[in-house]
């Protein structure tokens, strides 16, 4: 008998999440206990029925369903309140167009992120990575123990190395600065909007809204302000160059000042933070970890003594540094909560969906489910050791997406938050301040720790000639999972 045909076909289960409250729904579990009430979800079925507001939605509770989804754009296509909410950001750009207008926004924007260029990324990182390091250690000299801000060092780090790839330096620190903190109110008014689609409360004068409405404002300033300051001046070789020089088939220019605009901002947005809460939350569950600390610092001791700058041929030894980096990306995802819209009627996990349904996944759900990873609470990188990983928790292991709308920049990020932790934990040491209480994160477009305030000491520093020799692993595979049929990262930005 054909093994294939005796196969039994899995039966989806789905139900409807109880709770729901009139007008809001479930806004209120959303917002006020996001992750206990995604976790929850599960044992009311494989696909679930929730609110939105008074809007219906289902939320996707298996890996494999989330792959239909993902794997078919053309059916569940980008859309539903969170994509409605970021096109107030980002307009048309990479994250938020529709499928029929992704391919060619893809094409022109995907050279900039070619797995080839990581060697001038990874001396990029580490250059901006090793500044902050100089920044906490200035005037500490025999000082142990002094309080650095973790996430908002993390944040500049990551809102200059997107800066010097988009505009190669263009913004000097002030506007850096500026757009950082524009970033966080704009992620976290994006939040409370998409879980509450009622327009009519944000057009009310509330301090939180005039605080979104003047940080959105400032950032389409500052990126209206560089590429008008570009084209008077000289071609460059970065993003916004290859853009402004974008060209058609009869050599006209195929690209106005707004589609750029999208474009880098949507950039911005994605490369910045993400990438500084993930690096945050590594140091933060490093230091609740100390083993899982002690095994960094000796593989950084062996690869790069002396606290040396990493470079693009230490990317292949640092195993244990990447697989730090894909448990923090599994168990502290800030890509948390995505949505899609199905573009027809269709069926999903049984259930006959009506065109114009949202449907959502969560990475942090499947991320966290037991049945892909026992004791998913447990912060354990070897989990990504080199022939470890099951082929189901290489598939359910989905931070970058999935399919073709999968993370452009997933291959920059892990080199961006591998590199930069190397440089910083080879150079200093990050300890939670006495009375320290883990806390679930505050909700928001993205989630992690915000406002992270850490203890910072110097590492004694192997001299170079004390190095151990590194022991790669004989089938050193990368730790994060596969490229295309899953995620590596925290965006879901493609």
């Amino acid at each position: 008998m054909n093994g294939a045909a005796s196969e039994q076909k899995r039966t989806w289960t789905t139900g409807t999440a109880p709770g729901i409250f009139p007008i809001l729904g479930h806004a209120i579990s959303l917002y006020r206990r996001p992750l206990a009430f995604l976790n929850s979800l599960p044992a009311h079925g494989d696909l679930v029925e929730i609110r939105l507001g008074p809007q219906r939605a289902w939320m996707v509770c298996h890996p494999e369903l989330a792959h239909e989804v993902l794997m078919d754009p053309h059916t569940f296509d980008k859309g539903g309140p969170l994509y409605d909410r970021l096109g107030n950001l980002m307009g048309d750009g990479l994250v938020t167009c529709r499928q029929s207008a992704h391919r060619d926004k893809r094409r022109l924007l995907q050279p900039a992120f070619r797995p080839s260029h990581a060697a001038a990324y990874t001396e990029l990182v580490a250059e901006e990575a090793e500044s902050v390091c100089e920044g906490w250690q200035a005037g500490r000299a025999g000082q142990a123990g002094w309080a650095v801000p973790v996430t908002e060092a993390a944040m500049t780090l990551t809102t200059r190395v997107i800066s010097r790839v988009l505009f190669s330096g263009s913004l000097d620190d002030t506007a850096s600065a500026q757009v950082r903190d524009c970033l966080a109110d704009v992620v976290r008014g994006l939040f409370v909007r998409t879980v509450v689609p009622v327009d009519a409360l944000f057009r009310l004068p509330a301090p939180a809204n005039r605080r979104y409405r003047r940080a959105l404002a400032r950032l389409h300033a500052v990126i209206d302000t560089v590429i008008a300051e570009r084209r008077r001046g000289p071609a460059r070789d970065d993003v916004l160059g290859s853009l402004l020089a974008a060209s058609g088939d009869d050599g006209a220019t195929v690209l106005g000042d707004q589609e750029i605009h999208d474009h880098l901002i949507t950039l911005l947005l994605t490369g910045a933070e993400t990438s500084a809460l993930s690096l945050a939350a590594a140091f933060s569950l490093l230091a609740r970890h100390p083993e899982a600390e002690q095994r960094l610092h000796a593989e950084l001791d062996a690869v790069l003594p002396g606290g040396r700058r990493p470079g693009p041929g230490d990317l292949p030894d640092l195993v244990r540094t990447r697989c730090v980096v894909s448990e923090t990306l599994r168990h502290s995802s800030p890509g948390w909560l995505f949505t899609r819209v199905t573009t027809r009627e269709t069926e999903l996990a049984g259930r006959r969906l009506p065109a114009g349904a949202t449907v959502l996944y969560s990475p942090y759900l499947l991320h966290h489910d037991p049945s892909s990873f026992p004791d998913p609470e447990r912060f354990d990188p070897d989990r990504w050791l080199p022939g470890r990983p099951t082929a189901g928790q290489r598939r359910a292991m989905m931070p970058f997406s999935a399919g073709n709308r999968k993370c452009l920049g997933d291959e920059f990020a892990m080199v961006e938050v591998t590199v930069a932790l190397a440089t910083i934990a080879g150079r200093v040491r990050l300890r939670h301040l006495p009375g320290y209480v883990a806390r679930t994160p505050r909700p928001a477009i993205t989630l992690g720790p915000r406002s992270l305030v850490m203890a910072c000491e110097a590492r004694p520093r192997m001299p170079s000639g004390e190095s151990r020799p590194v022991r790669r692993p004989a089938t050193a595979t990368p730790c994060s999972p596969e490229p295309r049929t899953a995620g590596d990262h925290v965006v879901d930005n493609a």
